[in-house]
């Protein structure tokens, strides 16, 4: 009995036609799938642009270009600098270490207060202006950037033989200062009249102090309260007498012996939960000169941090 169904020669056509199909589809399939699974290349000389992280809480933006620390710097260099009294320390060792490492070189330092050092920043007369506060939004519109440097703390000093011996609380500072405690014995001491000594305006430390002791408000204006003529410590130390209460950087009162730190909340001003801590910056002109990159890349290097932290 014969088998029914097509003969063997139909199967081999019909398989020869299907291979042949897929074989002509695969050759001419478009390139534009391959480009879905596949990811195009950058275009040629694109660069990845580092990311700036945004300043926040009013502080000064850190400029988008880091500052190297240079292998030399041609003898002759001038670095011109005038700012904030607190940063006389800082200007001083820094000063000593670039001279020192770079033969040659010269690091002119005045310390006429922040505004003074701004302003003259701004003229064109000094490179580098030494500030103990943030940069405004209107001094940044002017061209100017800065860097921090350090890390400060504003210290509360009474002549050491006030007899005065205790610490004090935020809000006691703030009465002192506003001038709504005028006697000793309001905070905790021996009756007598409370001298305060005040920096002027022009002080970075006065505006700072205002801004984060102060909360903003005003500083008194009563009998008991001097305010400076100059933007100086010494001078401020010299008026303390044995009833006087002042300001300083930390650094510039640390190791003197005619006055006394007072605590603040319970610390002392090098504890970690002291209350009064700020940034000091060094603020230039954009787009910056060799000069400032090459004083301003030693001064964030780790040499350059080390050197500021010298012993005088």
């Amino acid at each position: 009995m014969a088998k029914s169904g097509p003969p063997p020669i139909v199967f081999i056509l019909l398989f020869l036609l299907l291979a042949g199909g897929g074989w002509f589809f695969f050759l001419n399939k478009p390139a534009s799938q391959d480009a879905n699974n596949t990811p195009p290349p950058p275009p040629a000389g694109d660069a990845v642009a580092p990311p700036v992280a945004p300043a926040g809480g009013g502080a000064s933006p850190v400029a988008a270009s880091t500052f190297a620390l240079p292998a030399s710097v041609p003898a002759g260099t001038a670095v011109r600098i005038d700012g904030s009294t607190s940063m006389v320390t800082i200007n001083q060792n820094l000063k000593n270490g670039f001279q020192g490492k770079f033969s040659g070189t010269t690091v002119d330092t005045k310390a006429n207060g922040s505004e003074k050092g701004i302003q003259d920043l701004a003229a064109g007369t000094v490179d580098i202006a030494a500030i103990s506060r943030p940069l405004t939004a209107q001094e940044q519109a002017q061209g100017l950037a800065a860097v921090p440097v350090a890390l400060d703390t504003i210290a509360l000093v009474v002549g050491i033989n006030n007899p005065f011996k205790g610490g004090l609380t935020s809000a006691q500072v703030q009465d002192i200062f506003k001038g709504n405690a005028q006697d000793w014995s309001k905070v905790g001491g021996p009756a007598g009249p409370i001298k305060v000594i005040n920096r002027p305006e022009v002080s970075g430390t006065h505006q700072t102090f205002k801004e984060q002791v102060l909360s903003g408000a005003n500083f008194g204006t009563g009998p008991n309260i001097t305010k400076l003529d100059r933007d100086a410590t010494t001078p401020l130390l010299q008026a303390l007498g044995n009833n006087g209460i002042g300001y300083a950087t930390f650094a510039q009162v640390v190791n003197q012996k005619t006055v006394r730190v007072v605590p603040v909340n319970g610390a002392t001003p090098d504890a970690g939960n002291y209350p009064y801590k700020r940034q000091l910056y060094y603020a230039y002109k954009n787009p910056p000169s060799q000069t400032v990159k090459d004083f301003l890349g030693y001064a964030t290097s780790s040499e350059g941090q080390k050197a500021m932290l010298a012993e005088n």
